[in-house]
């Protein structure tokens, strides 16, 4: 792999991530805006700076799951990384026009899966395509796609439940002057936790690159490559992603700051439990599941379960679509360039 290869995956990746933090600004903001505790533009800088932060902490478990531990490295390959990239970016920004809050890290994980697919059936038959998925690698990233909105709703849940007997005697107006206060940790807490899970992604595809490309010895992150990846994030979320804000902050369920707090310390704790485990998950369900928890606590119909439904339709649909959306791509890049 060509020098000049690598700088174009690093850059793509890079501007992946971007939009990452682009769409996943509103997981980071979107409670902390609709509570009114921060403007737009200082929410957005708050969450941007704990996305960096991140960089320094829990070492790099969740990139080598997503750049060796899903895909055979064997069926990697420089157009399978850029088809991958590709196909995931374009996935995700149509969503972020759209208004749709979506995980960026199925986006990636499906986009990187189906160029793989896509090499492995031009080389040996669209039969062997399977080939170059490591299945037992799978297991327990498809768990967390099921366990970590439910984690966040569960934990939301008993949160909102905590505060309303602590604070029993309080009247509403107290208890906001408490949780505007407390929401600025734990909007802090939920974009540190987003910077750490969701920046690894990109950081696994890039070293994937480096590594097939003969410029590592071995899978191990570099330095280089965790805080661009941070950097790229950061920057993405202070760029903003307004339309998903509205729909996080406002279309599931009304938020006052005590939902705010419960549902960003329930999101945070959920996506550091598996970052520990080095498991990627989705941001975007976990806190969309906690704002749904809270707002179960107060009443069912507090929350607005077509949009949740909109929602889920979206993340069932997202490996499959920017998967489909990387294998057309893939193909491209191969005809266009006479294959590899």
């Amino acid at each position: 792999m060509s020098v000049e290869l690598v700088v174009v995956i690093v850059i793509l990746a890079l501007l992946f991530d971007f939009f990452n933090g682009f769409n996943d600004a509103a997981n980071s903001i979107a409670t902390i805006v609709a509570t009114h505790v921060l403007t737009p533009i200082q929410a957005v800088a708050w969450a941007a700076f704990f996305n960096f932060v991140s960089a320094f902490t829990f070492g790099t478990a969740v990139a080598k799951t997503i750049g060796s531990g899903m895909v055979n490295l064997d069926y990697v390959t420089p157009f399978v990384i850029l088809g991958g990239i590709i196909g995931a970016t374009v996935w995700i920004y149509g969503t972020s026009v759209l208004g749709l809050p979506v995980s960026a890290s199925h986006t990636l994980v499906g986009g990187y899966a189906g160029a793989a697919m896509a090499h492995a059936a031009a080389e040996a038959g669209l039969s062997r395509a399977g080939e170059a998925i490591i299945a037992s690698g799978w297991v327990k990233p498809l768990i967390f796609i099921v366990l970590s909105p439910l984690l966040g709703m569960a934990l939301a849940g008993i949160l909102m439940v905590g505060v309303y007997w602590i604070f029993q005697r309080s009247t509403p107006k107290q208890m906001d002057v408490y949780f505007r206060r407390l929401q600025l940790v734990s909007a802090a807490a939920f974009s540190y936790s987003h910077g750490t899970n969701d920046a690894q992604k990109t950081m696994g595809i890039i070293t994937g690159a480096l590594f097939t490309g003969g410029f590592l010895e071995k899978f191990e992150v570099p330095v280089w490559v965790i805080l661009s990846a941070h950097a790229a994030i950061a920057l993405g979320t202070l760029a903003g992603g307004w339309r998903v804000v509205e729909t996080m902050g406002t279309r599931i369920t009304h938020l006052r700051p005590r939902e705010g707090f419960c549902a960003e310390t329930a999101g945070a704790i959920s996506v550091l439990f598996a970052t520990v485990l080095g498991q990627p998950v989705s941001t975007t369900h976990t806190i969309a599941g906690s704002i749904a928890g809270v707002g179960v606590v107060r009443r069912v119909r507090a929350v607005r379960w077509r949009m949740a439904q909109k929602i889920i339709v979206a993340w069932i649909l997202t490996i499959p679509c920017s998967a489909a959306s990387a294998w057309l791509i893939y193909l491209l890049l191969r005809a266009l360039f006479h294959g590899e």
